[in-house]
């Protein structure tokens, strides 16, 4: 189904991304829950580097990719948070390119990013997660959760913990594996339905939707930054 699938470019700010009106996914989530893996499992070949050493990536990864004879979109690998060894030079990575890509994205040529918040399924409510994904529904218009590593779990312990997300984040879950392939459709089916059409749909009809901030008078939230998270199973 993958047409396309291509590295762009390593950006250290949001100026320096594409501005040609293509769609963007970004994915947000703490250092080590698996953006790199994801992204190379959902275009089926192996474009992202990924590290077993979390806290690497510091700029935003950029990828161009087309599903069938789909509109081409980006993907954008953030920064992770939560990576206490990273030190502030990593937080503050994580802060600056995290708050600038979605203020300063949806201006000029390009449509508001939709956000993917990813968690790690051994990990359910996580502080760093909850505050993350509070910032996030304030900050943009269209965003869901995404579960990895669903496969590290039996599965007794992916029900219990897939119970505790939705009563934590008290939004669904979807659950997906970058080494099974478990998910991956749906997640083309949920990134689908995240992106903007060309006919803007009503605020009401769209997932995790808030009206814009012309509409409420409401300003972007400032970033607060996620609290560093040391605990790993």
């Amino acid at each position: 189904m993958i047409s396309e699938a291509t590295f762009v470019r390593s950006a250290a700010s949001a100026e320096d991304l594409p501005s040609d009106g293509l769609a963007e996914i970004a994915l947000v989530g703490r250092s080590n829950v698996g953006k790199s893996s994801l992204i190379n499992a959902l275009v089926g070949q192996r474009i992202a580097r990924t590290s077993a050493a979390p806290g690497k990536t510091r700029l935003a990864n950029l990828y161009r990719v087309t599903r069938g004879r789909g509109r081409p979109l980006y993907l954008v690998d953030l920064p992770g948070y939560g990576y206490a060894r990273g030190g502030r030079e990593s937080a503050e990575a994580f802060e600056k390119l995290t708050h600038e890509f979605f203020a300063v994205r949806g201006v000029h040529l390009q449509p508001d990013p939709a956000a993917l918040l990813l968690v790690d399924a051994r990990h359910p409510g996580l502080s760093a997660d909850v505050d993350a994904w509070r910032w996030l529904r304030q900050a943009v218009d269209r965003s869901a959760i995404v579960a990895t590593k669903i496969d590290k779990l039996a599965r007794g312990e992916r029900i219990r913990a897939l119970r505790e997300f939705e009563s934590v984040f008290d939004d669904p879950v979807l659950p997906v594996s970058a080494v099974t392939g478990e998910g991956m459709d749906d997640l083309w089916k949920l990134i689908e339905h995240l992106r903007p059409s060309s006919s803007n749909p009503a605020p009401d009809s769209r997932p995790n939707s808030r009206h814009s901030r012309e509409e409420t008078g409401r300003p972007r939230r400032p970033l607060r930054r996620p609290k560093n998270s040391s605990s790993r199973r």
